[in-house]
């Protein structure tokens, strides 16, 4: 690999890859890292608990939302329940104490939402930085017999998409870019944009729980994507289940507040950072009591497409034919920032 600077955003997956080859986990570790693994599972003696790590790095606003809310969602997607939080938020100078407040009871909500215990962490005010951060780390436990992940996922398993895209890319850019856009968009369009990270909201808890309470074994495996999009998403599902993916077009539900922010900042939904929807693999005979079980609840979800046997084949299929799923080497809100074609 050559020593030119790397993009902003997700290490490259072929240098994460050889990193993650290197590691050698204890036989405690039921599963460790990986491209595609959302979480590490380990057990000690009959417990079994499931660990995560992220930090928020584009918001400014809403940071401790954001951060409980994706680390609670890595946990989910292995079957288990979210229950333990800890925060390392690192603060610019300059910051007040009004400031921190905000962030930390940003936290304690989102934390009470979900029933989740924040128990440590660690608090600083960091010379360097431009922005706050908060990296945080999810432990939940497991409350199934069995760890939802890739070894599970079978050849012409069923793809489906729960809620649309791309709802934490919305938010964050109706926050983030909020001058840029007022001059370009309606008013009450860009709060019901700005809304998108409670309502419909980026957690997917409620959606992961009920798939497992309803499927049982017939769900295979879980994944939210996350930075890079669904594009990158759906990568990372075929990279981690050793298959090929085929997705039709016309079932991606993109919401159209997504839409009209994207076209604004000519930005592709596919690409943009979509905490709040989740990928679903489910068995063929479950798809229709999985669609069913959503709708009751006022879930929506699509077919996406299939598992396909040969790993070398990614691709969409829309009105015009069959094409390459699309790659994003960094996130669409990254590539925006870098360009400074927001404020």
């Amino acid at each position: 690999m050559s020593d030119r600077p790397l993009p902003t955003g997700k290490l490259p997956p072929q240098l994460l890859a050889e990193f993650l080859g290197n590691l050698s986990p204890d036989p405690s570790v039921l599963l460790g890292p990986g491209i595609g693994h959302d979480a590490a599972v380990i057990q000690i003696d009959t417990i079994r608990l499931v660990f995560k790590s992220d930090p928020i790095t584009f918001a400014t606003e809403a940071i401790g939302w954001y951060a409980l809310n994706v680390n609670a969602n890595d946990v989910a997607c292995l079957g288990a329940r979210p229950r333990w939080f800890l925060a390392t938020v690192l603060l610019p100078e300059g910051t007040t104490a009004h400031d921190a407040r905000v962030i930390l009871d940003d936290l304690a909500r989102a934390a009470e939402r979900l029933g989740v215990s924040v128990v440590g962490g660690h608090t600083e005010i960091t010379v360097g930085l431009d922005r706050p951060i908060v990296a945080g780390t999810m432990i939940g436990e497991l409350t199934t017999e069995y760890v939802l992940s890739p070894a599970r996922v079978r050849p012409g398993d069923a793809l489906l998409l729960v809620r649309g895209i791309a709802i934490e890319g919305t938010a964050l850019l109706a926050r983030e870019c909020r001058q840029t856009l007022e001059r370009m968009l309606d008013q009450d369009l860009l709060a019901r944009c700005r809304r998108f990270l409670y309502e419909p909201g980026i957690s997917i808890v409620p959606a992961a729980t009920l798939l497992l309470e309803r499927l049982g074994e017939d769900l295979r495996y879980l994944h939210d994507p996350t930075e890079g999009g669904l594009a990158t998403g759906l990568h990372e599902v075929a990279v981690a289940c050793g298959t090929g993916l085929v997705v039709s077009e016309e079932a991606i539900l993109v919401y159209p507040e997504t839409r009209a922010v994207c076209t604004a900042l000519g930005l592709d939904p596919l690409g943009l950072i979509a905490s709040g929807a989740l990928l679903a693999v489910v068995t063929p005979q479950s798809v229709e009591r999985a669609l069913d079980t959503l709708a009751q609840h006022d879930i929506p979800a699509t077919q996406l497409g299939w598992l396909d046997p040969d790993p070398g084949r990614r691709v969409l299929i829309g009105s015009t034919g069959e094409r390459p799923l699309p790659v994003f080497q960094v996130d669409e809100v990254a590539r925006l920032f870098a360009s400074g074609g927001c404020v």
